[in-house]
């Protein structure tokens, strides 16, 4: 696992298979090392906000990006991007909302609250690959933080 001090991608996702699949298409891209696996909402800010069983994490070893399930247990994706988006700690970081939902009132309020990008997960496996492959080198790789 990787050591929590070095988490560059935070993944939040509840479905094991979309799990499985975005860590093999980010080890294509050779950027699974870095990775950290959450599989609710309320873990997610956990682990973002240094509380609960993450609370020996220091806050301030943030992640590069946050690619986040919009539909979770707990503690739904939306109210996280919310917890993310509003506190000056964490606001800078980028979140990708990856999901399956297509509803047009998931995507306006995903903006609303300051997602960085919403991606549709695509159903096909291949274009799974391609997209979260895509996302890790832009997110990971490319894009500046204000740091």
């Amino acid at each position: 696992m990787t050591p929590l001090e070095d988490v560059e991608i935070l993944l939040v996702e509840d479905n094991p298979n979309d799990v499985e699949l975005t860590l093999r298409a980010l080890q294509k891209q050779n950027l699974s090392n870095k990775v950290f696996v959450v599989k609710d909402g309320a873990e997610a800010l956990d682990f973002m906000f240094a509380s609960g069983p993450y609370a020996h994490r220091k806050v301030d070893k943030r992640p590069r990006v946050v690619l986040l399930d919009l539909k979770l247990p707990k503690v739904d994706g939306l109210e996280v991007l919310r917890r993310i988006k509003t506190d000056s700690r964490t606001s800078h970081i980028p979140v990708v909302m990856l999901t399956s939902s297509q509803e047009e009132r998931d995507v306006v309020d995903s903006y609303n609250l300051g997602v960085n990008s919403y991606i549709v997960k695509p159903v096909d496996f291949s274009n799974f690959v391609h997209a979260v492959s895509e996302l890790g080198i832009y997110w990971g790789i490319l894009n500046k933080l204000p740091y």
